[in-house]
């Protein structure tokens, strides 16, 4: 694989059915960390970096098709080689999952999409705020992690997001810098919220998980999910909202293991 197209993921477990996870936009592969430990030991779980993002290569360009075919080129290369894998992504790594299983369904078994539609996502103006946000901080002035999260404080007073967001950034010998390519990612903001028109469909089971309290799942895309995806069970997390796996951990792993574990039926 070249350098270009390099992408990190880390492995958690060591026995029973594979699984692989793909995160939102902004965070890691080590987001699902305690979910995959979780999952243990009936399954072996990859954590997935995405393009742009945590130890990932950076890219010049934005684009969902490119970037599932590079995490499908990454998981023949290693995980799935030897047969197909479950694949769950959240939010922009759902619409990855979505893509990837469109594509290259040979790799994938069950794939369950978490808090997102294969539509155009209507929360792009708050990722927008948030990103305008992060770039707004001077990183040559901080000494601190907590210097930078008091003054995004004001602009973005969630604790909890707040923390999840400066996971990106990392201090070295040049002082601050973000890990992830936060000028392609507010530039691409657009192409992230959108997805691609699509012809071919997957016919293997899927799982649509939605946040109760999250409006990124609609009736407006059951069509579509349910043409590019026939084999759709949908499910709500009740008192989730978008980040449905550190909300509900409990209930998300539950649901995982119940509609995953089938798979060893398929």
């Amino acid at each position: 694989m070249s350098e270009t197209k390099a992408i990190h993921s880390t492995e958690v477990g060591d026995a029973g059915d594979r699984v692989v996870f793909l995160h939102g936009l902004f965070g890691q592969g080590r987001n699902f960390t305690q979910i995959a430990k979780a999952m243990t030991p009936d399954f072996r779980s990859l954590l997935v970096d995405l393009p742009n993002h945590g130890r990932s290569q950076w890219s010049e360009t934005f684009s969902y098709a490119d970037t599932a075919d590079r995490v499908a080129e990454h998981l023949a290369d290693g995980f799935a080689g030897d047969g197909r894998v479950h694949l769950v992504g959240h939010s922009m790594g759902g619409k990855v999952a979505m893509l990837l299983a469109l594509r290259h369904p040979h790799l994938v078994m069950r794939l369950v999409v978490v808090d997102i539609s294969p539509a155009p996502s209507t929360g792009a103006g708050e990722f927008e705020h948030l990103l305008g946000s992060l770039a707004g901080l001077e990183l040559e002035g901080l000494t601190r992690r907590s210097d930078a999260d008091e003054q995004l404080a004001e602009a973005i007073p969630d604790e909890r997001v707040r923390g999840f967001l400066l996971q990106n950034l990392r201090s070295g010998s040049d002082g601050f810098t973000w890990q992830a390519n936060l000028g392609l990612l507010r530039e691409e903001l657009e192409a992230i919220g959108d997805f691609p028109h699509v012809e071919e469909t997957f016919d293997h089971p899927v799982l649509w998980m939605a946040g109760e309290r999250s409006g990124y799942v609609t009736a407006d895309a059951e069509e579509e999910m349910e043409r590019l995806f026939p084999r759709t069970v949908q499910v709500t997390i009740k008192g989730a909202g978008h980040w449905v796996h550190s909300e509900k951990p409990e209930a998300f792993v539950s649901a995982l293991r119940t509609f995953l574990g089938a798979g060893r039926d398929d």
